[in-house]
C-alpha cells in the first residue's frame, strides 16, 4: 500500500516503519470528505469490533491535524469499530499532509481494499484524475491497473443516477450495468433497470433484452428515415434530441428540411439545409 501511496504523494517519514504511535480521543477524529466507501457494513464492523475488542487495534489508523481536531486519512472501518466499542482513545500516526495528498491517500488506501462497488471505485478514479490533472492511462500505470480497466469504470458514471444507486447497493452487477450503457436514452435505461430487479434478470438476460430494445430502435430508425446513435454521453444525446425535436418543429410549419446525421469519432455533425421559399402544392386538377 506504502507502494500505490508513493506513486501520487510524498508521504514523511513513508519509508520509516518506526513511525510514533499516539492515543488520540476519539471525539477528535472526523471523517475524510474523499472517503470512497459510502456503505459500510454494520455486521462486519461488529465482527471487527469483536477482534478488536479481544486483540486490540493492531493497525493504527493515520491522521492528520487539521484545526482543533484530527481528520482521517486511514482506518475508517477501525474507527467505527472502536466507536461500536465505546472506547475513547485509539491507536494512530500522525503524518503532515496538505488537502490533495490527504484525498489521495485516503482513495488509494481503498482502492487496495476489497469492497468497493463499481460506483465507488469510479468516483475514486474520477477523483484522482481531477486532483492530479492525470490521463486514464497514467492513472492506469501508477494504480498497476489496465488502462481499459479505468475507462470501463468511469464510463459507468455516465449512467443515470438510478442505474448508479442500484450498482451501490448491489441490486444488479456492473456487467448489468454495462449492457445498459448501449442504450441511448435515460428513460428506456431506466425502464430496463427496473424490469431486471423485478423478474431478476442474470446478465445474458439482461444483455439480451438490450438487443432486442437496440433492434426496434434501428426499425423505427429506418422508418423515419435518421437511425437512432449508440454511445452517446448524456449531454450530447441531449443536444442531439434538442436538435432532433427543433428540425421537427420546423417541418410542421410545412417546410421541407433536408439534413443528415453523422457520428464522427471526435464530434457529432448535423447537416441541414433549409430552403429559402416554401415549395407551394401541386395545384389540383379540378
Amino acid at each position: 500500500m506504502k507502494e500505490a501511496w508513493g506513486r501520487f504523494i510524498n508521504l514523511r517519514d513513508s519509508g520509516n516503519t518506526n513511525a510514533q504511535v499516539v492515543q488520540l480521543p476519539v471525539g477528535d477524529i472526523v471523517s475524510n470528505p474523499y472517503q470512497p466507501r459510502t456503505i459500510f457494513n454494520q455486521e462486519a464492523i461488529e465482527e471487527l469490533a469483536k477482534t478488536i475488542h479481544t486483540h486490540g487495534v493492531i493497525q493504527p489508523i493515520v491522521v492528520r491535524k487539521k484545526d482543533n481536531q484530527y481528520e482521517l486519512i486511514a482506518g475508517e472501518r477501525r474507527l467505527r469499530a472502536v466507536r461500536h466499542l465505546g472506547w475513547t482513545t485509539i491507536p494512530a500516526i500522525v503524518r503532515e499532509m496538505n488537502d490533495a495528498q490527504t484525498a489521495s491517500a485516503a482513495l488509494i488506501e481503498n482502492l487496495q481494499r476489497e469492497g468497493l462497488t463499481p460506483i465507488e471505485e469510479a468516483v475514486a478514479y474520477q477523483q484522482l484524475l481531477e486532483l492530479h490533472g492525470l490521463t486514464q492511462e497514467s492513472l492506469a500505470q501508477r494504480l498497476g491497473k489496465g488502462q481499459s480497466t479505468i475507462a470501463n469504470k468511469l464510463r459507468l458514471l455516465n449512467l443515470p443516477e438510478a442505474v448508479q444507486t442500484a450498482l451501490l447497493t448491489k441490486s444488479i452487477t456492473e456487467r448489468h450495468a454495462r449492457a445498459l450503457l448501449a442504450i441511448p436514452t435515460e428513460e428506456v435505461q431506466i425502464e430496463l433497470l427496473q424490469e431486471c430487479i423485478d423478474k431478476g434478470w442474470n446478465v445474458k438476460q439482461m444483455e439480451e433484452r438490450v438487443k432486442a430494445k437496440l433492434a426496434g430502435f434501428q426499425q423505427e430508425g429506418q422508418k423515419r428515415g435518421r437511425p437512432r446513435r449508440r454511445g452517446l454521453s448524456k449531454d450530447v444525446r441531449l443536444a442531439v434530441n434538442t436538435i432532433r425535436q427543433s428540425l421537427e418543429m420546423i417541418e410542421s410549419t410545412g417546410l421541407t428540411v433536408n439534413y443528415e446525421e453523422a457520428d464522427e469519432e471526435e464530434y457529432y455533425q448535423f447537416t441541414i439545409r433549409v430552403p429559402k421559399q416554401k415549395i407551394a402544392p401541386a395545384p389540383q386538377a379540378e
